[in-house]
């Protein structure tokens, strides 16, 4: 497509939907992100989300969106949660060193799950950037909800890679968020306990963090209903855990009144909701039996809410299913219909034999049992009404933005942010919710 026309057509639609009072919509995408490559027999491939994109153009779904490609994180972005120490390891190992790095590969948990590969760090600064660049947008109240499919890399920790995540662009944007709103909601519809993100957060009320997944054997192994937090966030960690086989009925029954209530006593002014496509049917990794409309039926609950939301990616391993899920929900984010006949596509062998952008769960039996549910639900309802209504926090004067975002409206070219962003200007955020400053 060409890039002036979509600035045409973008910039039309962004009086448009001003005037007509619809959400407005932008969509963070770096084109070199399929080219980087866990490695041979690797599940986790960035692949997809090229592939989430092209069909997402080919939909054209691109023209009722504002389209940019993200600027990478700086370091100074990424110490914000991450350790020194270990951002420099990450900026510095590549696979022709990594012989030289053997005790701190080690340390810092890379090796097997999460690989050495070729631009390592530059795949970090991409997803990260993405979500960073999405948060500094709704605080800015230039769109009303953000889209970073190449972020939700929730496992990551401070000082340690996790579950294929090296980086925790979430965190990032989520501190980015807290310059602005006194409360920000965390929502985590993936297989796998959300927990870089939950353990970035467990001590603060400013964040709640609610997460749905398979627990029970299964990594990474936290996420009792019985871990809610502690200090001034105890109540604030919310977890529902659930076993093999859930269809759509079954979450719909647990996920709407669980966030309704949260919703209700939290009212956060953000929310950040991790659309983790493992939770599908048919993943290569997962054991759920959503269909993409129970799994964007999700989405569409929480854009009911009417909140500043950004919405990111995460897991899912079938790749061909992962980019149908993540098209269908852009295309619920804009609240457009789309054909279940899936357009032609640089991608198009993929979807054979039936080239639809649905397919029907599997016969899996569903081991979520509803009084089962309905037990952790009053579990889950009874931590809820522990919480103190909507705690008032006073907000220091806001930092400057993470972004140098500043597009006039006659700018060149509004479709690419060309500034690089101030991290060495912006202040120490007020609120610290990490034992030590950065590299501690």
């Amino acid at each position: 497509f060409s890039l002036s026309a979509l600035r045409c057509r973008r910039r039309s639609a962004g009086v448009m939907s001003r005037a007509s009072g619809k959400q407005r919509v932008c969509y963070f995408y770096d084109s070199d992100i399929g080219n980087y490559y866990y490695g041979q027999g690797h599940p986790m491939k960035p692949h997809r989300i090229r592939m989430a994109h092209n069909l997402l153009l080919n939909y054209g779904l691109y023209k009722k969106m504002e389209i940019y490609r993200p600027s990478p994180a700086t370091f100074d972005e990424l110490r914000k949660f991450h350790s020194d120490e270990y951002m420099r390891f990450l900026r510095h190992i590549t696979p022709d060193n990594m012989g030289e790095y053997t005790k701190q590969m080690q340390r810092f948990n890379v090796g097997e799950d999460c690989p050495v590969f070729e631009g390592l760090y530059q795949f970090c600064q991409a997803s990260s950037g993405g979500s960073i660049g999405g948060a500094v947008k709704l605080n800015k109240g230039t769109s009303d909800i953000a889209i970073n499919w190449a972020g939700g890399l929730h496992h990551a920790k401070k000082s340690e890679a996790s579950g294929f995540c090296y980086a925790n662009d979430i965190v990032l944007a989520i501190l980015e968020l807290l310059k602005h709103h006194r409360r920000v909601l965390y929502i985590d519809i993936d297989i796998h306990h959300g927990d870089g993100v939950e353990e970035a957060f467990y001590t603060t009320d400013r964040v709640l963090t609610v997460s749905f997944h398979k627990f029970g054997e299964y990594f990474p192994g936290t996420g009792d209903v019985k871990d809610v937090g502690a200090n001034a966030g105890k109540y604030y960690s919310v977890n529902f855990p659930l076993k093999d086989g859930i269809d759509d009925a079954s979450y719909a029954s647990i996920f709407k009144p669980v966030i309704g209530q949260i919703m209700q006593m939290y009212q956060p002014g953000a929310i950040v909701l991790q659309c983790g496509a493992d939770s599908l049917c048919g993943d290569r990794l997962g054991c759920f039996n959503l269909t993409i409309r129970g799994h964007a039926e999700c989405v569409r609950f929480v854009l009911q809410q009417k909140v500043p939301t950004l919405i990111l990616g995460g897991g899912g391993y079938t790749i061909r299913n992962v980019s149908r899920c993540w098209t269908y929900e852009s295309a619920v984010v804009l609240n457009e219909e789309i054909s279940d006949d899936l357009p032609y596509n640089d991608y198009y062998e993929y979807y054979g034999p039936d080239y639809k952008l649905h397919y029907a769960p599997s016969g899996m039996e569903n081991l979520n049992i509803p009084e089962n549910l309905e037990k952790i639900k009053s579990k889950v309802f009874e931590h809820l009404r522990q919480l103190q209504p909507a705690p008032n926090v006073t907000m220091p004067a806001a930092p400057p933005p993470a972004a140098a975002d500043e597009e006039d409206e006659d700018e060149d070219d509004p479709d690419v942010r060309v500034s690089q962003r101030g991290g060495d200007e912006r202040q120490e955020h007020g609120a610290e919710f990490y034992s030590g400053r950065p590299g501690e």
